[in-house]
């Protein structure tokens, strides 16, 4: 019999109570082969899982092997902690701004749409994909795992603000992750045609599809050529691309379209959440707005752009009420960003898509199980879904989609999408400019701010106490 206590057997129990329910939760009964362990740790005994921590003479080991043990057990809690329950993320850009701050530190919930099993789950916790200054990956590609998600709490809805991994990450230069990879090499190519006629193909180009793939090539190859200013380009697994965070605006099924700056689902107009802001142009008397001003209204000093009587401000519909009847100012005007026709400014960069920042769709957003037409004019839409996030290769030949070798005129999603901006409308790099966000990229969602400092503040009056705890909405 076993020579263990009743505090014991009752904490061996729990234990391998709540490891049954792990494996249940995880779905992989193989893992039940670990079951005899965890009781062995914490009654039969057998295995001296402390062994290497006992000196011969049986004395207390030293500080060195203590703080040894002690770091291993919180490096291994945490990484649990990180993939099934809730991980630490801090708001780095104003693209949220008003409702979430620069500075703002996060409680991410796995659990609120299911936590991910790792893609890669050799990692080094607290790391995303690189550790800092020496810039080498802090993950290991072996072994690698599918995509699987657990069962969670619910599902990402319209207007819940979201953590996911950056869809266009997947391709990265080391040095220069922003804008990614498919937009900067669509600009370069474009730029190195404007300084060289020869570049630009002889036959004109009969689609978008073509168009962007061969300006993208030129790009790639001024990357390629300019290691030492673009970095090495390497490519991350899913749960290793940076993480974004936005509001979710349309999900899968719906067709979202926005127009002078509202946004319309299936055709319905759908109110704001009540912090978005939009640039707006402010004309003065000739008054230089000054500190006092912009602290009234919470303007980072790096929104504040412009110089008496010319002012260009991201306003909420709160603020633009508190200072339009201001006598100082003479004009307060919401920027809008109209279609061109030129297809080169937002998503999917098609001349057959006449959209804007401002202006845009509309776009039904993909949904798992739903079939549609496949042509040359909207190939430009999915070529990503089909062939980055859902595994197919595709190639087009004289005006004819083959995936997977095959001639396609319909494609069936295998995942749901969703369409993700930022609450700065006019300050945000998001679905408009990259696309969709896949299912299996989605992270969790934000609950509450724990700590928030201003970075235009010194301690301690960097401090923003009135955010702490507050629920991230």
């Amino acid at each position: 019999m076993f020579k263990a206590t009743p505090l014991k057997w009752t904490k061996g129990i729990i234990a391998c109570i709540v490891y049954i329910l792990w494996v249940i939760w995880i779905g992989n009964f193989w893992l039940l082969l670990g079951l005899p362990l965890v009781f062995d740790a914490y009654i039969s005994k057998y295995v001296p899982w402390d062994f290497w921590k006992k000196t011969k003479d049986g004395k207390k080991p030293n500080a060195i092997i203590e703080w040894v043990d002690a770091l291993t057990f919180a490096l291994v809690a945490v990484y649990m902690i990180n993939i099934f329950i809730f991980q630490n993320y801090k708001i780095p850009t104003s693209s949220l701004e008003k409702s979430l701050l620069v500075g703002d530190h996060l409680f991410v919930s796995k659990v609120s749409f299911g936590p991910r099993m790792p893609n890669t789950p050799i990692s080094f916790p607290l790391v995303q994909n690189t550790f800092p200054i020496i810039n080498t990956k802090s993950y290991s590609e072996t072994p690698t795992w599918p995509y699987k998600r657990l069962a969670g709490l619910g599902q990402v809805k319209r207007n819940d603000i979201v953590v996911f991994n950056f869809p266009a990450g997947d391709t990265v230069p080391l040095y220069v992750n922003n804008p990614d990879i498919y937009i900067n090499s669509f600009n370069l190519g474009i730029d190195q045609i404007s300084r060289n006629s020869n570049l630009m193909p002889k036959q004109p180009f009969t689609s978008a599809y073509e168009r962007n793939h061969y300006f993208r090539s030129i790009g790639r190859q001024v990357i390629d050529q300019n290691i030492n200013s673009f970095g090495e380009v390497v490519y991350r697994p899913v749960d290793r691309r940076d993480n974004y965070v936005k509001r979710c605006v349309a999900v899968a099924g719906e067709t979202l379209e926005i127009r002078s700056n509202r946004v319309y689902i299936n055709g319905q107009e759908v109110p704001n959440p009540p912090n978005v802001q939009h640039n707006y142009h402010v004309i003065t008397d000739g008054t230089m707005l000054n500190d006092r001003f912009y602290d009234r209204l919470g303007i980072a000093k790096d929104d504040q752009n412009g110089i008496a009587p010319h002012y260009i401000l991201p306003l909420t519909a709160k603020m633009v009420d508190m200072i339009k009847d201001f006598k100082f100012i003479k004009t307060l005007e919401i920027s809008e960003e109209k279609p061109d026709s030129s297809g080169m400014n937002v998503f999917p960069f098609s001349q057959d898509y006449n959209w804007s920042r401002d202006n845009f769709g509309p776009l039904w957003m993909p949904k798992a199980g739903e079939t549609i037409d496949l042509n040359m004019v909207n190939i430009v839409l999915y070529e990503r879904i089909i062939t980055a996030y859902e595994g197919n290769s595709l190639k087009v030949k004289d005006g004819i989609i083959y995936i997977n070798n095959a001639p396609a005129t319909t494609y069936t999603f295998k995942m749901d999408y969703y369409f993700m901006m930022g609450d700065n409308r006019h300050k945000s790099a998001d679905s408009r400019y990259w696309g969709f966000v896949p299912e299996d990229h989605i992270v969790g969602k934000p609950i509450l701010v724990w700590l928030s400092l201003d970075k235009d503040k010194s301690f301690p009056s960097n401090i923003r106490w009135s955010r702490f705890f507050k629920l991230a909405e």
